[in-house]
């Protein structure tokens, strides 16, 4: 199922995250395996630092683009969506990190998901070029 892109106001309503630590925001698609969130990197961002964003925010970005698309399953439920964690985090690779201005693209494949728990791989893009990717496994608060 694929849905018209959400913008800023929508997609912080639908992470537990709030500013000035939301690294998402805009989902260009969603399908119940998928999806594909963007970040537009501006001056003001808590892990951006000598005119980069730090790979930290990279990760957190990574983190939340996942959580965004569980927290949009649970909207199309029209169910609140429970906290959830990071499990683990496995293999990320960054090769290149975004500056000022630049908007960068996640998408995340679910790889795995029972009980709760949610096994995913997300590349991250800027300008079609790969610089990050990695996997993560997050459970959900019971």
């Amino acid at each position: 199922m694929e849905v018209l892109p959400l913008e800023k106001e929508a997609v912080e309503n639908l992470l537990p995250q709030k500013f000035p630590f939301v690294m998402v925001d805009s989902m260009l698609s969603y399908s119940e395996t998928s999806l594909v969130s963007a970040f537009n990197i501006k001056s003001d961002n808590i892990f951006f630092e000598n005119n980069t964003f730090l790979e930290a925010g990279l990760i957190e970005h990574m983190a939340q683009s996942v959580a965004l698309h569980t927290g949009y399953q649970f909207f199309l439920r029209n169910e609140t969506a429970p906290t959830g964690y990071i499990g683990s985090i496995k293999e990320i690779e960054i090769k290149k990190l975004p500056k000022l201005n630049d908007t960068i693209q996640s998408e995340v494949t679910i790889l795995q998901e029972f009980a709760g728990i949610t096994l995913v791989n997300i590349v991250t893009k800027l300008n079609n070029e790969e610089i990050a990717n990695g996997q993560m496994k997050t459970v959900l608060a019971k």
